[in-house]
């Protein structure tokens, strides 16, 4: 071997010491846990600064150390075919790319990564420096380089989304999804997250309490019943309508209407109770649970009456109904106990035909549909397509209901068996 061959060889190994560097690098910055180094920034670490910024471009050194690393790579690779050319003739191109394949892969990824994965901040925290000299050194070449293979992909069709919200949050949503297992504290938690993600996929027609169910009183009434209606009344905030159930004029407050007969001494017969009431406020059903939650927060409310397209009552939301979809049922000592689902012996579940599809799979972590129908009788009309009679059976999505009672057109008790149970 020539002198010469001696320099190679030793620009070789510095070749293959810098593309350890760079695999190592990047498993390292991209495992590196964010908190931890936004905990050392804070505590005054220079490098984890140099890290935090690195990480908040993961295309720009990304991209950088690639480019690097094939560039250390294919120059190792040539030097060596060159220096085994001058040793053994052209035998020496089989044996250069065999050697080299075996050494870069091993050495210049394996062992690398390896480490990197399993101490990714120390790794991050040492390399950081390194990566940003690379960043500013190449990242000309790299821009230059990425605008090319934009333009070349627009040719073909391709676009490229700078901000793709859609695919951060299903890459969240799968974070949460993943972990299945774990207390009942865990699980609430999880359900809380999703439930959170989920706040403007969902509608208030979704969640509003149905008209059939909300508590609104006639105003058409003498003043006395209808202080003893509110009084009656689990709910501090009363609809109250003129003619029709349909024509609100006006929402009482239960505090309001308690002030004034306060100063009246308890004389009900000189309160005005639609002066009282405060203007109704109508929100349309397909408003979505986090434009309706920010909307209550402008307006400084927590009562609102849902309408459909037609402008006609469809019932009526809170803000404790967001919160309760957010955190779970809130239960108070004015409550009113409904029929809702019973867990029965054999594993499977008798259920109110209103309970609320989102209800049963944060419950129970089941998967039924709610872009249809909002409750559980909701579900059975569209996917039978029919008013069912009571003992009838269905089976879809992997469940089955059996109706157990009808009332007139309205399906009023079920049985759901899940899928373990059908399998």
């Amino acid at each position: 071997m020539t002198q010469l061959d001696w320099i190679y060889l030793g620009i070789i190994f510095g070749l293959l010491l810098l593309s350890a560097l760079f695999s190592c690098s990047e498993t390292a910055l991209t495992a590196v846990s964010r908190p931890f180094m936004h905990q050392l920034e804070q505590d005054g670490s220079r490098r984890a600064r140099i890290v935090n910024r690195l990480v908040a471009r993961t295309d720009s050194f990304i991209g950088s150390l690639l480019l690097g690393n094939n560039l250390v790579n294919i120059l190792a690779s040539a030097l060596a075919t060159s220096v085994l050319i001058g040793l053994f003739g052209e035998a020496g191109v089989a044996y250069a790319t065999g050697v080299m394949t075996v050494i870069v892969v091993v050495f210049g990824e394996a062992l690398p990564k390896t480490y990197a994965i399993t101490h990714a901040d120390r790794a991050s925290l040492f390399l950081g420096p390194f990566v940003r000299a690379v960043v500013i050194l190449l990242s000309p070449i790299q821009r230059v380089m990425q605008a090319l293979v934009w333009a070349l992909l627009n040719i073909m069709g391709v676009r490229h989304s700078k901000h793709d919200i859609e695919k951060a949050m299903t890459e969240l949503r799968g974070a949460i999804e993943i972990h299945t297992e774990g207390s009942e504290e865990v699980k609430h938690e999880r359900a809380m997250l999703k439930s959170i993600l989920e706040l403007a996929d969902v509608e208030v027609g979704e969640i509003m309490t149905h008209r059939k169910s909300a508590y609104t009183v006639d105003l058409g009434q003498p003043t006395q019943t209808i202080v003893e209606q509110v009084l009656a009344s689990p709910y501090t905030r009363i609809p109250l309508w003129k003619g029709n159930s349909d024509n609100i004029v006006g929402v009482l407050h239960a505090k309001d209407m308690l002030r004034a007969l306060n100063q009246q001494r308890g004389d009900a017969s000189g309160l005005d109770l639609e002066k009282l009431s405060s203007t109704p406020w109508f929100v349309p059903d397909a408003t979505s649970l986090l434009d309706q939650l920010q909307a209550f927060r402008d307006r400084h409310e927590h009562f609102a009456l849902v309408v459909d397209e037609y402008g006609a009552l469809m019932g009526v939301v809170t803000l404790e109904d967001i919160i309760e979809e957010i955190v779970g049922d809130i239960a108070d000592e004015h409550d009113v106990a409904v029929a809702g689902v019973r867990v029965q012996a054999d594993g499977s579940f008798i259920a109110n035909g209103q309970v609320t599809l989102r209800d049963l799979n944060r419950e129970f972590e089941w998967r039924l549909p709610d872009d249809q129908a909002s409750t559980l009788a909701g579900l059975i009309l569209f996917e039978s397509r029919r008013i069912p009679e009571a003992g009838q059976v269905f089976r879809f999505h992997g469940f089955r209901f059996e109706i157990l009672r009808r009332h007139k057109n309205q399906i009023a008790l079920v049985r759901v068996t899940p899928p373990k149970l059908e399998a």
